[in-house]
């Protein structure tokens, strides 16, 4: 896990030991940081998932895609957040560029692959209407779950994670947060 951005948010880069392809998931900020990360381990970043389209999230989708020629990925209802996410930046007072379109959409019940990895889609939307979770099953990593309750930004609805999966209610040691550390 890295933390990026102004707003201090978590990345995740999640790498296939075989391959060396990787999604990078949530480039909030600092992309040179993760793609230092990336170098340091040899990988190659075959795409860049955002869980949600807040730009502490997406930041840095244009300058990551354009180095690593990454396929970009967000839930379909946060799709058009990202190309106009300076705007969203400037309520905060920060100067963000906009994302490009997302190459893939997803769905709840989708697969992102790459290498050994496969990551569940789970569309988790409460902080926003189209926040997603990943599920990966690996033999030695803890499953990446996305961003939890965290409802203080744009588009946020409280009830919509937890009523849609009861076990987000509690904090699980083999989950990884979303958002700030």
């Amino acid at each position: 896990m890295l933390v990026v951005g102004p707003i201090q948010s978590n990345c995740y880069i999640l790498g296939c030991e075989r391959t060396r392809q990787a999604a990078v998931i949530d480039p909030g900020g600092d992309v040179d940081k993760i793609l230092m990360a990336l170098a340091k381990d040899n990988l190659h970043c075959v795409y860049i998932i955002n869980t949600h389209g807040h730009f502490d999230h997406s930041g840095e989708n244009k300058r990551l895609k354009e180095v690593t020629g990454a396929q970009l990925i967000i839930h379909r209802a946060d799709a058009p957040m990202i190309v106009h996410q300076g705007a969203h930046g400037g309520m905060w007072g920060m100067e963000v560029e906009n994302s490009p379109p997302p190459d893939r959409t997803v769905e709840e019940g989708e697969f992102i692959t790459f290498g050994d990895i496969s990551l569940k889609v789970l569309h988790t939307p409460g902080h926003s209407a189209g926040g997603i979770s990943l599920v990966a099953h690996l033999v030695e990593s803890p499953p990446y779950s996305g961003p939890f309750r965290r409802g203080n930004l744009t588009g946020s609805r409280q009830d919509g994670i937890c009523g849609r999966y009861p076990f987000c209610r509690f904090h699980r040691p083999d989950r990884l947060p979303g958002g700030r550390s």
